[in-house]
């Protein structure tokens, strides 16, 4: 494995632990900033707003060289974190996670296209797929380490080793990541002309609706499990490790799949996996080892269509693609925000915890459908 891929991978596990810890340690933060859970829960939002803000950004960039543009984002990372673990009050909390969320997108956008530079002929998938694997890494063991920090000491310690982590980041993207081929330069509207052709929003269309679907029924996994499925509560720390898993083998599955075949085929294929599983989900949720297995195949669903999702883009946003590729993780978010609202529709009406699968279900078949369309009309075939 290229050390550079490694350097890229540890940015995206610095991201991973920022983005996702807060689900885990939401309590932890309200209590502290004398606030209620409800209104902590903007501090989740507030890092997506980052995230949709901070993706354009890179229009202005892109005359610079991509590990320039790299350390630079990486910076703003570690500026949000460390702002966050020091803030006093909820808003000066709500502007650190803003902050924190700035670089995410623009971050995968420019890693995604040096990777795939950096990678031997027809690996760019799984060059992809290693890059992101840093997110799978931080749900598989960043986020449960976050949150013991968070139980025994502080939850501040947990965004100040983030924060620290990226002087690690900044020191390996700087050694091992070497002065890749800028791109052309296509100006300012160039860089959205790609925008005119379907395939694009084919592709960000499914990642919203698709991830949207997912996270209709991973909002509310911990209830579920211990309310539904009948799991102890001290078993969901294992149970989340075992999600993380999933991501983990998703992930380079995805990956290695996509070069093999084509990534809009094997994403399309994932996702009807997925449709497959969410309703699983909602017709056994009362089985318990049975939705731990459905649990796995979904994370790991989640994250296989990642990489195929995010090489496409690149492949159709000719001059557009530092920006493409970082509105993947724009739909990905609007996706986890529209899931999670969407998913609790059906608690508020005094549904059980079974039903948000069922409501995420229809979206990730309309995933499915959009990735097919894609693959059928715009996808070069394999040779």
């Amino acid at each position: 494995m290229k050390k550079s891929l490694i350097a890229l991978a540890f940015g995206t596990l610095g991201l991973g632990i920022a983005e996702f810890v807060m689900m885990a340690i939401l309590p932890y933060v309200a209590a502290d900033l004398h606030i209620s859970i409800p209104t902590a829960g903007h501090l989740i939002s507030a890092y997506a707003l980052g995230v949709c803000a901070g993706a354009p950004m890179l229009t202005l960039a892109h005359k610079l060289p991509l590990k320039n543009i790299l350390l630079g984002l990486v910076a703003i990372m570690m500026v949000g974190n460390i702002f966050a673990s020091l803030s006093p009050n909820y808003w000066t909390m709500l502007v650190a996670r803003f902050i924190s969320g700035l670089p995410h997108g623009a971050y995968f956008g420019v890693a995604s296209v040096v990777a795939e530079k950096l990678a031997d002929k027809g690996k760019g998938s799984e060059a992809v797929s290693i890059m992101i694997a840093g997110m799978t890494i931080a749900n598989l063991f960043g986020v449960p380490l976050g949150t013991s920090l968070s139980t025994l000491l502080s939850w501040r310690l947990t965004f100040m080793l983030v924060g620290v982590w990226g002087i690690i980041i900044l020191y390996y993207i700087w050694k091992w990541v070497p002065q890749v081929e800028g791109l052309p330069d296509t100006g300012f509207k160039g860089q959205f002309r790609f925008l005119k052709t379907g395939a694009p929003w084919l592709i960000l269309g499914a990642t919203m609706l698709g991830n949207g679907g997912v996270f209709c029924w991973y909002s509310y996994i911990n209830p579920l499990l211990t309310k539904v499925s009948g799991f102890s509560t001290e078993s969901i720390t294992l149970l989340m490790v075992l999600a993380g898993f999933g991501m983990v083998v998703g992930n380079l599955l995805g990956g290695k799949l996509s070069d093999k075949y084509t990534p809009g085929r094997v994403a399309a294929s994932t996702q009807f996996i997925l449709f497959m599983a969410l309703l699983g989900i909602f017709f056994v949720a009362h089985i318990n080892w049975l939705t731990a297995l459905l649990m796995c195949l979904c994370t790991a669903g989640l994250f296989a269509v990642s990489s195929p999702q995010q090489i496409s883009i690149i492949h159709f946003a000719k001059g557009g693609e530092l920006l493409g590729a970082a509105c993947i993780q724009v739909a990905f978010n609007l996706g986890n925000a529209i899931g999670a609202y969407i998913g609790g529709l059906p608690l508020q009406a005094g549904l059980g915890y079974q039903y948000p699968a069922l409501i995420g279900a229809p979206l990730a078949f309309v995933g499915f459908i959009l990735l097919t369309l894609f693959y059928k009309k715009y996808e070069p075939k394999k040779a």
